[in-house]
């Protein structure tokens, strides 16, 4: 079974953090989506390919 995350340009291209509307950065070793904003540093994760953007969900970076 393939493992890698299969996340399409175009999900990526609109998605955003949301606790600030930041765009991600991809972890694909974390398999995660980090908020590329430093003052916020939530990073959310991804589970069978299905980002889980809830806040509550996303682990603080910093």
């Amino acid at each position: 079974m393939d493992d890698t995350m299969q996340l399409t340009p175009e999900f990526l291209a609109i998605a955003a953090c949301p606790a600030c509307h930041a765009k991600f950065a991809v972890d694909y070793d974390a398999k995660e989506l980090v908020c590329t904003n430093e003052a916020c540093g939530l990073a959310y994760p991804v589970r069978d390919n299905i980002p889980v953007l809830l806040i509550d969900q996303a682990r603080s970076t910093q």
